[in-house]
């Protein structure tokens, strides 16, 4: 047991009582309104702005319509709840707008978010294809300097077939053999 923790009374918690007196207890948050998910409500206004822009909504919409003003107009007057100037259609019209248009605009700023993240993953994954291209055409090139100066067997075949030529050429040309080692040293076969 710790000593700046007593033992608790049986049914009593660290809520109800207040452990250190040398620490300011963490500060209450009174709230008037209730709480809510954000993503809960952003996931439901998307889902009401994704069917308000459906032919599904047009249909209803327009059914509901016809209906309200077929009643409205052919029903007995003592039935009818929204006589021919059709205010309460208006308002509900309006009302239905006013709620749309705050849902499309929330549902929007969520796919613009998305954008914007998806966005950035794609430049990050850009740069790195861009490092990764860029560091192996460095590599690439430095292969190519390399074997720029590596001696390849098609090329010392070629340079022995010389060698070979031009002692056989020698060779018929007065009988004799001069290697061209001797030559370079500015020795002569005559000088041994």
């Amino acid at each position: 047991m710790t000593p700046d923790r007593e033992k608790l009374p049986s049914g009593a918690t660290a809520a109800t009582r207040r452990l250190r007196l040398d620490q300011p207890q963490p500060r209450r948050r009174v709230r008037l309104l209730p709480e809510w998910d954000p993503e809960a409500f952003g996931r439901l206004s998307e889902r009401i702005a994704r069917f308000l822009g459906t032919g599904r909504f047009i249909v209803w919409m327009t059914g509901v319509i016809i209906v309200w003003l077929g009643w409205n107009i052919t029903a007995p007057a003592h039935l009818r709840w929204d006589p021919y100037p059709f205010i309460f259609l208006t308002l509900v019209l309006s009302l239905q707008a006013s709620y749309a248009a705050p849902l499309i605009l929330l549902a929007q700023n969520r796919q613009d978010d998305r954008d914007r993240v998806n966005l950035e993953q794609d430049r990050k994954q850009n740069e790195r294809s861009i490092a990764d291209t860029e560091y192996l055409t460095r590599e690439i090139a430095a292969l190519r300097t390399g074997l720029g100066e590596v001696a390849t067997r098609d090329w010392i075949r070629s340079e022995l077939q010389d060698l070979m030529k031009e002692l056989e050429d020698r060779r018929r040309s007065d009988g004799r053999v001069v290697f061209p080692a001797e030559r370079a040293h500015g020795r002569d076969v005559d000088d041994r």
